[in-house]
């Protein structure tokens, strides 16, 4: 028997909202139905109405990966009212309570986590990322530019920062499907070695450097960065969309063996998601457990202070911090449009509920960074000679020559 309490605070909430929503039961009864809904949510079992009465956000996007319920509209229309449906009870969307578990970072752990997470299909994530499938934040230079040219921009954006220069070696610490070594080898005449732990990654960038000729300048690798032996044995380290993966009890290593690996007066950018509340995991509101169990197991986020304390303690002079929240707010609400574009071809690939996972979690990450939730910190640091300052120019004029 439907529970009438239930629909009754269901209807309350709504209407306190004044959200245009419309909201249809699983026996077709209509709760709130409004001609100008941008947003259709059909509630498919009793406990999605419960949800749905004292709703978080963690808890919606659990019930729609699930099948609780069923969400029709744009995923930053379904993120817009999910946020103001929670605050219309007072309940507010972030409590900084939040921290992803960091104790289950062992090396066998750690590659199971990323393999859970990349070795989804190779052909799924070239249905929404760019050309050269770079999976993190992107640089817009001006709001208009496409995402290919804002993942150009980026990969250009870490190359002067870094200040690379012909012959120089150079090793990006979890690769992703390659982006940053191969454009580094052919524009800039590096030698890139290129470390991952996905096998979906590394069969994908071996076939690139073949493809275009690059055998011999750029190498990939299966490999656990705490497993490189290789000290003072590169000019230049970056680690892009990796450091998540860490953990905050694993800081102090990852620093360490970043600093073992680069030559004295080297340089490391380090590029990462962080939280925006030092002590907090920058989401809350159930959405850290959401991406815990479904989409990053044993991820954890950090605060900026966290990483330039860290870095320093390794004997890493940090040179240079740029916050480029904004554009991964843009970045992720280009891969969630791609995505819903291609949304019949991603069912077929992956599955109904993967689709919805990946569709859920890039859109309530947009509305994250959009709000402030977390930020994105490209960290620049270098290994002192001497106590000396690296080798590093003077001002930012390399950086942005070309901008």
């Amino acid at each position: 028997m439907l529970d009438q309490l239930l629909v009754h605070r269901v209807r309350r909430r709504l209407e306190s909202s004044g959200l245009p929503l419309a909201v249809e039961l699983w026996n077709g009864q209509h709760i709130a139905e409004d001609a100008l809904a941008a947003v259709r949510v059909r509630l498919n079992r009793l406990t999605s109405l419960k949800i749905l009465a004292h709703p978080n956000l963690g808890a919606l996007a659990r019930a729609y990966v699930e099948g609780a319920l069923d969400l029709e509209g744009n995923a930053r229309d379904i993120l817009a009212l999910g946020d103001r449906l929670c605050n219309a009870g007072g309940l507010t969307p972030k409590t900084g309570s939040e921290r992803w578990k960091w104790w289950r970072h062992s090396r066998t752990r750690d590659r199971q986590n990323i393999q859970y997470h990349y070795d989804v299909s190779n052909d799924f994530y070239g249905l929404w990322l760019d050309a050269k499938r770079v999976y993190s934040c992107a640089y817009f230079k001006t709001p208009d530019l496409s995402l290919d040219a804002a993942q150009v921009a980026k990969l250009d954006h870490i190359c002067r920062k870094l200040d690379l220069q012909p012959g120089e070696r150079l090793l990006d610490i979890g690769c992703g499907w390659g982006g940053l070594i191969l454009h580094a080898a052919q524009h800039y005449g590096v030698q890139a070695v290129g470390i991952t732990l996905s096998n979906d990654q590394h069969a994908y960038v071996h076939r690139q450097i073949e493809a275009l000729g690059l055998t011999g300048r750029v190498d990939v690798r299966i490999m656990d960065y705490r497993d490189m032996q290789e000290f003072n044995a590169y000019d230049k380290i970056a680690s892009v969309g990796m450091f998540e993966h860490v953990g905050l009890a694993n800081l102090a290593a990852y620093f360490d063996r970043i600093a073992s690996l680069l030559k004295p007066g080297g340089l490391v950018l380090n590029h990462g998601i962080t939280t925006a509340e030092p002590d907090a995991s920058g989401l809350g509101s159930g959405i850290a457990e959401f991406i815990e169990d479904y989409v990053f197991p044993g991820g954890e986020l950090v605060h900026a202070s966290d990483v330039l304390r860290a870095a320093s303690r390794s004997g890493l002079e940090c040179l240079d911090a740029e916050n480029l929240r904004p554009h991964y707010g843009k970045t992720l609400w280009h891969w969630v449009a791609r995505l819903e574009d291609h949304a019949d071809e991603a069912r077929q690939l992956i599955g109904e509920q993967k689709y919805r996972i990946w569709r859920i979690y890039m859109a309530g990450s947009a509305h994250a960074f959009d709000h402030g939730w977390m930020e994105l910190w490209q960290v620049l640091a270098g290994k002192r000679v001497d106590g000396a300052q690296p080798n590093y120019p003077f001002n930012r004029d390399a950086m942005y020559c070309n901008n």
